[in-house]
């Protein structure tokens, strides 16, 4: 293959990866096709240049998650079903795809192009709230996504990105500032408890890395935001404290009925997509729900579908991310992708304690990405200017 020929076929895959991470934001259907031919694209330059691919630390615990997820789907209740759930191992090919297409300087353009979509994202969800009534527990702001859980953790994530462009790059701060308000309302719009907590956790990690004495602003943020915020927001708020508030109690039902499935199936889980079928039996007196489709709970969401074993490697996967990403913020050249690959990891850690959003295809791909990028920063070999 011509040199011409290979570069074209590079800034395609490119491209594609860059329509993935923006449309991931607005359709499942059309992430799914810009998926597919990012992982092509990797793959067809990788076998045209005869590269190796690099053994980035956070692929080596990811294929042994993958590896065990299929175990799970051997012993599984429905193993046919768990089979067909598990096409969203192929999303962790992101990793090392990502590594290879954004080298350099591409991956800080691939966190612009997260960013400018997000905030379209969250200029479709305030347009939801205050002119289509998209303003009750019973409709929330989705964007265009099939569901306002996924449409408030992908936001979690892009403003974990954004105060970092913000907070640890000199240049160009400008767009990711003005569009950050228009973020933080898209979320509180949507009511979804986790996410506020994922963001918090996420802003002020951030805060903490910078310069500690920027904690002092989020209580003066918190009073503001209940001062003014709509009453449907703030009754919000104040039920995460509320231990009767139906939902609070149904979360610690589910962590009572996980904890038996692990007793009851600790090596290989229940397999993959199998809680909805097994939740009956677990089913704690003091439940809330009848069925549950997922525990709200990713290490707990884990243990029980793929078993112990599969968790380790999943906590070994975020341990040696945290470290990764740690090194690229005290060394690496782009620290503001570090930091926003650090809150994408904090929002995940603090909004997974009560949502299963590990298993949310749209997140995902903003989530492996985010994390990825300040690896592909580091790696200047064929980098294009």
């Amino acid at each position: 293959m011509t040199p011409v020929v290979a570069g074209r076929l590079e800034r395609a895959a490119y491209a594609s990866m860059l329509a993935l991470v923006a449309v991931a934001q607005f359709s499942v259907a059309a992430a799914g096709v810009f998926l597919a031919l990012t992982i092509l694209g990797w793959l067809a330059v990788v076998i045209a240049g005869r590269e190796r691919v690099p053994a980035a630390a956070p692929v080596w615990p990811l294929a042994a998650f993958a590896l065990l997820s299929l175990v799970s789907v051997v012993f599984s209740i429905d193993p046919v079903e768990s089979l067909v759930d598990q096409k969203e191992l192929l999303m962790l090919l992101l990793v090392p795809a990502v590594h290879r297409l954004a080298r350099g300087r591409r991956a800080m353009t691939t966190l612009d192009v997260i960013i400018t979509a997000g905030a379209l994202s969250a200029v479709v969800g305030i347009v939801q709230y205050g002119i289509l009534s998209y303003d009750n527990l019973g409709r929330r702001p989705q964007g265009t996504l099939g569901h306002y859980m996924t449409y408030s953790g992908t936001l979690m994530l892009v403003i974990g990105a954004t105060a970092a462009r913000v907070l640890f790059r000199r240049e160009g701060r400008t767009w990711p500032a003005l569009v950050m308000p228009a973020l933080v309302v898209a979320l509180a719009l949507t009511l979804t408890r986790s996410a506020w907590v994922g963001a918090c956790v996420a802003v002020g990690l951030l805060f903490t890395l910078k310069d500690r004495r920027l904690l002092a602003v989020l209580p003066v943020v918190a009073a503001v935001f209940i001062a003014f915020a709509p009453g449907t927001v703030t009754a919000r708020v104040f039920s995460m404290f509320n231990l009767n508030d139906p939902t609070n109690r149904d979360r610690v039902a589910m962590m009572r009925a996980g904890a038996a499935m692990i007793r009851a199936h600790p090596l290989t889980g229940l397999g993959p997509d199998m809680v909805i079928r097994a939740y009956p039996a677990y089913r704690v007196p003091e439940a809330v729900e009848p069925l549950q489709p997922h525990l709200h709970n990713v290490p707990l969401q884990i243990a029980v579908e793929r078993g112990l074993p599969a968790l380790a490697t999943w906590l070994w996967f975020v341990v040696v991310l945290i470290r990764d990403l740690g090194r690229n913020l005290r060394r690496g050249p782009w620290p503001s992708l570090a930091a926003a690959g650090l809150a994408s990891v904090a929002g995940m850690l603090a909004a997974g304690m009560f949502e299963y959003n590990f298993g949310d295809s749209e997140f995902l791909i903003v989530f492996l990405a985010l994390v990825t990028l300040p690896l592909a920063a580091a790696d200047e070999r064929n980098s294009p200017a």
